[in-house]
């Protein structure tokens, strides 16, 4: 029997010193009310009430819980308004991981902008390679970005999937020559990420959207293409390979957001323009899809809502 519920049901008695008219109050069969005493009694090892064929009246016990029992149902209705507020209103600390280019760079306007509109959400950013353990490291959600996620043990939504592109330096391209298939790209100095390309491998999806063959010369194939590459600098993350790119040291892929601005500004130009190479997915990630706190589906859903704003193709053509 629910213990609440049968102090519910003392109080009742209680106050009016009846048991037929805590019945009528209540709803409830006399016989019900009854059984819920006698049981609250039984459970507390205590005499709460002293009855008589003509009248009831409270022992001391019974006194004793009148006066707390008031207070407790009084708090576990304020906790239950206080929870049901909180899903109306989302507030509390929101732990999100993210990779540190992304996030710092990337992701903060996005955050910046979401706490605005939820001023009452503390959003802690944690920047790590993707791999951390959500569960262990107490984060809420992750945002991972990969060409595959491997991982089943947790559950991720894609949000985006982003173009990547091949870039160098002008000075590297005067010093070693341009690229004009991807075949040439294993003559040349190739700076590869080794979580995205473990065994060197870039692929490549054919012409973009609106090339023709024609424009290609005839070199811009239909389906997906494949080149192993080689360089003497390899990293885990893509920072250090863009900034070698910019000190002339070789060519390196990147998703279009992190090089924007470089080729905007000549810092960087695009190598092989004409291809595609294999895009990256950029995923949030959470520990369970079941009772996930109100203030993570209220930032899952505004990630969505960004990410389809968003128009990553738009730097592609950028020379």
């Amino acid at each position: 029997m629910d213990k609440l519920k049968a102090i519910e049901v003392f109080i009742e008695v209680a106050q009016g010193l009846s048991f037929s008219g805590a019945a009528q109050r209540l709803g409830m069969a006399k016989g019900n009310v009854t059984k819920h005493i006698a049981w609250l009694e039984q459970s507390l090892g205590v005499q709460l009430l002293t009855r008589t064929t003509k009248s009831v009246s409270l022992t001391e016990s019974g006194l004793s819980l009148l006066e707390n029992g008031r207070e407790l149902l009084d708090r576990v209705e304020n906790i239950d308004a206080a929870v049901r507020q909180s899903v109306k209103e989302p507030k509390g600390m929101l732990r999100l991981g993210a990779p540190p280019s992304f996030g710092a760079f990337h992701l903060v306007p996005i955050i910046t902008a979401f706490s605005s509109a939820h001023p009452d959400i503390q959003v802690v950013l944690y920047l790590d390679d993707g791999r951390t353990d959500l569960v262990a490291e107490g984060l809420d959600m992750s945002v991972r970005i990969a060409t595959s996620l491997k991982d089943t043990s947790q559950v991720a939504q894609r949000l985006a999937v982003v173009p990547q592109l091949l870039v160098a330096s002008p000075d590297y391209l005067r010093r070693r020559g341009t690229p004009q298939t991807i075949a040439d790209l294993a003559h040349h100095e190739c700076m590869v990420h080794a979580l995205k390309s473990p065994t060197n491998i870039w692929t490549f999806m054919g012409e973009k959207p609106g090339q023709t063959k024609d424009a290609a010369r005839g070199e811009v194939p239909s389906g997906k293409t494949s080149v192993r590459v080689n360089g003497s600098i390899r990293a885990n993350y893509g920072d250090p390979l863009r900034h070698a790119a910019l000190l002339g040291h070789g060519i390196s892929m990147h998703p279009t957001y992190m090089v924007m601005q470089d080729l905007q500004e000549g810092r960087l130009v695009s190598v092989l323009p004409q291809f595609r190479p294999v895009g990256v997915d950029i995923y949030a990630v959470f520990p369970s899809r079941k009772n996930l706190p109100v203030r993570v589906r209220t930032f899952l859903d505004f990630l969505r809502q960004w990410f389809a704003a968003a128009d990553w193709h738009a730097y592609q053509n950028v020379p």
